[in-house]
């Protein structure tokens, strides 16, 4: 994938405000429909956006920290996706109304959690936060700044990739949530 960086966080900014819309939608409902389970293997709508909170949590203080570390002397306008950063980023993304079925790690698996309406009140606080990023990456080289993954640190992508995994991911588990009321 190659595409104008400003462009790549603009796209990126206006997906997550949507998936800060959907989540605020979220806060509307009875407490009984946030945790409706179809099943025992399905997510209800508050496991949905606690498993984005658990992954928000190791992602929004790695990139902050690659972001104020990153060289901001130097910067590409051009985001040129990495090999493995667009697979990743790709695998997370919906497709057609439908995604790719996946197992969650089990740190990531919030599955029978007790959880109440303040898991959405941390998901809308992790959603400012990264438009906070998205717009802090308009001065870094979103192909340089490298972070690490949450499956291994061996692995370090692209700034940019992290935010497209990161993004799509958050788009996938939302659109999982919204399924949850049909």
């Amino acid at each position: 994938m190659k595409t104008e960086a400003n462009k790549l966080i603009e796209d990126l900014l206006q997906m997550t405000e949507s998936s800060g819309n959907a989540a605020r939608k979220f806060k509307q409902l009875e407490i009984d429909q946030l945790n409706f389970k179809r099943s025992n293997e399905e997510w209800s709508i508050l496991e949905c956006i606690e498993h984005l909170n658990l992954y928000g949590d190791f992602y929004l203080p790695e990139i902050e920290k690659r972001i104020l570390e990153s060289n901001k002397k130097e910067k590409s306008l051009i985001f040129r996706s990495g090999i493995l950063g667009n697979y990743f980023a790709n695998l997370m993304k919906v497709e057609n109304g439908k995604i790719t079925k996946m197992k969650a790690p089990k740190d990531k698996n919030p599955a029978n959690s007790k959880l109440s309406v303040t898991t959405i009140d941390r998901f809308l606080k992790q959603q400012e936060m990264l438009k906070s990023l998205l717009v802090q990456a308009k001065n870094t080289d979103l192909v340089k700044t490298k972070t690490a993954i949450s499956l291994t640190k061996f692995i370090r992508l692209r700034l940019g990739d992290t935010f497209r995994f990161l993004i799509y991911h958050t788009e996938r588990h939302i659109f999982q949530a919204q399924r949850v009321l049909q």
